[in-house]
């Protein structure tokens, strides 16, 4: 069979070949596919364009490209602008003396999508290139989609994690995080973690007369005093206070910092005297107050978190004991020595 010569015009070799290169003995470029202008912009001569990929090669990119041609062996060549892809490919040489390069991303074929936005128009349909194009993308699609649903299971953890760690009616934290502070301020308080002051005053408060609250005005009343009680002491608390509600009209205080017996009477004389405003605020008529029973670090010294959560139980029974309506700090097993507020008259 005798050599037959095929023409193919520019046109016909950009659709074939998209990332081809048609060099002159010079080294001027004639033609380029598509593709391959998008990665080499105006570049008209093959040194403007490529590198020989290899360090410390000896020769110019015009020299590998011929010698190339004459053995058939691959070459890569690196662009010299960004993204400085490497490709490679085969150069022959064309009846008339030029060099026709074809070129290929190869395992660059990520990259230079993601760098030059490219799509299935930029390559040729039988090309490898263009089933790896679509792994890719089908890729992207599948990790997309497992980031939105990792991201939708951490909003949900996220959320099953407060709702564990909230009270449901009144918002405010309860029992199980109330322990989890506790441990935190222990850790602090022995020196084993940063983040709470040593000292710290635990305040255990409890309502006086909500039973009848419940008996005469059913449980949506008593929801809301308990609703109002937590707005309360949320408005009266600071930022870093921690303001828990761990039973049914009992609530539990952590307040960092060290405090006089002044002062720690005073704020629950502000508490109670707020808590008694809310039958008027609700339209009750049944009297509601409050009992307080706190316990400073200071005389907790050595004592485990039960014990002082324990001692400030103790305070708030001696406030109970004495009339209700009163706080108590408690200073001692005997109850020599404990800090009364007087009750509000």
């Amino acid at each position: 069979m005798r050599d037959e010569v095929l023409l193919l015009d520019h046109h016909g070799m950009a659709r074939l070949l998209p990332m081809h290169l048609l060099i002159d003995p010079a080294g001027q470029i004639k033609a380029c596919g598509p593709t391959l202008r998008k990665f080499i912009g105006p570049a008209d001569k093959i040194a403007d364009a490529f590198q020989d990929s290899r360090q410390n090669a000896v020769g110019s990119v015009l020299d590998l490209l011929q010698e190339a041609g004459a053995t058939a062996e691959r070459i890569f060549l690196k662009l010299l602008e960004p993204p400085h892809l490497v490709l490679r490919g085969h150069a022959v040489f064309t009846a008339s003396g030029d060099i026709l390069v074809n070129l290929g991303l190869g395992i660059e074929l990520t990259r230079a999508v993601s760098c030059c936005d490219l799509t299935d128009s930029d390559f040729a349909p039988p090309e490898l290139a263009m089933e790896l194009l679509f792994l890719h993308e089908a890729n992207r699609v599948v990790m997309g989609q497992l980031t939105d649903s990792h991201t939708l299971l951490e909003k949900a953890r996220a959320a099953a994690e407060m709702q564990a760690h909230t009270d449901a009616l009144t918002g405010l934290a309860n029992r199980r995080s109330l322990d989890l502070v506790l441990d935190a301020v222990f850790r602090g308080r022995d020196g084993q973690e940063e983040g709470w002051e040593r000292a710290f005053t635990l305040m255990h408060l409890d309502l006086d007369g909500f039973k009848q609250v419940n008996d005469c005005l059913g449980h949506d009343a008593g929801d809301q005093v308990l609703c109002r009680v937590a707005e309360i002491l949320t408005e009266l608390t600071r930022h870093d206070d921690f303001v828990a509600r761990v039973g049914g009209d009992e609530f539990v205080l952590v307040l960092p910092g060290l405090f006089s017996h002044e002062d720690l009477l005073q704020f629950g004389r502000r508490i109670i005297a707020a808590i008694e405003t809310i039958p008027k605020t609700i339209g009750c008529f049944s009297r509601v107050s409050a009992s307080i029973g706190m316990t400073r670090s200071v005389f907790a010294a050595g004592r485990s978190a039960e014990q002082i959560v324990k001692d400030a139980d103790t305070a708030l029974y001696r406030a109970k004991n004495t009339g209700r309506g009163r706080a108590v700090i408690f200073e001692g097993e005997t109850g020599e020595g404990d800090a009364i507020l007087p009750p509000i008259l």
